[in-house]
């Protein structure tokens, strides 16, 4: 009561609790006071039991102050209620790594989990869009009480795919029909020119592996897209990341090239955390680390300003923009 510094309220309890008529009378009155509550999750409780009420994430609890104290939306943590700005849109995904065969038993792989991917599914589809998720990774159960999503939202169709060959044609044959396309997916960027009919045997020596490129997705995205749709690419990188996604943006003829150094603690694969930096034509937005949700809201705002038409360069080509920045330029 004595502060008039920001106050952030993160309640915990069992659910019948939560549930309680005088408890949401009461959190109901702290909102009309200005307090922000960040609501609790669905999830293993004290007791043993299961349900709503579960303390929201650590990093949820982080990205969310972080989004008080710079005064806007860039972190959205996955307890806050979504916009509904993507009402009425079509999202296309893409999530995981690709599997090329070298034979019937081994494939060249990456790390990806497609957590990230699932991440901007999930909340895509809590801001109203029409979701498809072509993946390399089926995750069951997919969505509901734990995405923190209407029961009556539309639901994801999932498209599974394992190849970049696979992933490509998935995903260039629904192109024209979206809206918006993120391409969260690592797809290989090569593959055997030949896989073997059978099994190779140690016996027989060390196989001579022969790779052709794969199809770049994201650049043939860029060159059929329809005016206004809105193309988001990933670059995972280990090094010089604002800097290569820079390039891939102007590379590939993307709005905005999300950057993440996969090899910094906590982010990139297999995590439930990232940290990424979203590089467009006009600068770099920087997102500390963060649930992946949270990372994933952040990435559909920029995304989303874009769809909207606030940008006058929106379905130029980043190589014909006069306006491109030093990667190093920071949105103020």
């Amino acid at each position: 009561i004595a502060t008039r510094a920001p106050v952030l309220v993160c309640p915990a309890m069992h659910t019948e609790m939560w549930e309680h008529p005088a408890v949401q009378e009461n959190i109901s009155t702290l909102k009309r006071r200005g307090v922000r509550v960040l609501a609790p999750t669905a999830g293993r409780l004290a007791g043993g039991d299961t349900g709503e009420g579960r303390l929201a994430e650590p990093a949820d609890v982080v990205a969310e102050v972080v989004r008080i104290l710079a005064g806007g939306a860039l972190l959205r943590p996955s307890g806050a209620s979504a916009p509904s700005d993507l009402t009425g849109r079509r999202v296309l995904v893409t999530a995981g790594g690709t599997r090329e065969p070298i034979d019937p038993v081994r494939f060249i792989a990456n790390r990806s989990s497609g957590k990230q991917g699932y991440a901007l599914a999930e909340a895509a589809r809590a801001r109203g869009a029409q979701v498809t998720l072509v993946t390399t990774v089926r995750r069951v159960p997919f969505a509901g009480a734990a995405a923190g999503v209407a029961d009556d939202l539309q639901p994801i169709e999932v498209v599974d795919v394992e190849t970049a060959a696979e992933m490509a044609e998935a995903v260039l044959t629904r192109s024209p029909e979206q809206d918006m396309i993120v391409m969260a997916a690592a797809v290989a960027d090569f593959r055997p020119v030949q896989a073997a009919p059978a099994k190779l045997r140690k016996a027989a020596g060390v196989p001579e592996i022969v790779l052709e490129p794969t199809v770049d997705i994201l650049a043939e995205l860029g060159r059929r897209r329809n005016p206004g749709q809105v193309l988001v690419g990933f670059a995972a990188e280990t090094e010089d990341v604002v800097e290569r996604a820079a390039e891939k943006l102007r590379a590939k003829g993307a709005d905005l090239v999300v950057g993440n150094d996969v090899g910094a603690e906590g982010a990139g694969f297999s995590h439930d955390t990232n940290a990424v930096v979203i590089v467009s034509p006009e600068g770099r937005i920087d997102v500390p680390l963060s649930s992946k949700r949270a990372v994933a809201d952040a990435v559909l705002d920029a995304a989303v300003a874009r769809l909207a038409g606030q940008d006058a360069n929106l379905g130029k080509p980043p190589a014909a923009r006069a306006d491109w920045p030093s990667p190093t330029k920071e949105h103020s």
